[in-house]
């Protein structure tokens, strides 16, 4: 992968749905919701100082959230960052880089 680009969509992993659910209470925070489902279904990722990971997440029926989590170099133990999100998205919305 090109460094500073976005990958592929790919399907959420096991590990993209652990990220998703450590922000999620950050995510409620910032958008005032709680959110009853939180499934990531795809994500991107972008290498930088780090990682971001551009997720899309259902949250309700035809109601989804593109949320972007930085994810620092291994071994210096920061938490996951939300850096920013975007709602009022549905299925059918390509995950960008914003």
């Amino acid at each position: 992968m090109m460094p500073g680009g976005l990958t592929e969509a790919k399907p959420a992993t096991p590990e993209i749905q652990e990220i998703a659910d450590k922000i999620k209470s950050k995510l409620e925070e910032k958008t005032n919701e709680t959110y009853e489902e939180f499934q990531a279904v795809e994500y991107k990722s972008q290498v930088v100082a780090g990682i971001n990971y551009y997720i899309k997440i259902r949250v309700g029926d035809n109601c989804y959230i593109h949320v972007k989590v930085f994810k620092s170099l291994p071994g210096q133990n920061q938490e996951l960052v939300l850096s920013d999100y975007q709602t009022d998205k549905t299925k059918d919305d390509e995950l960008t880089g914003f």
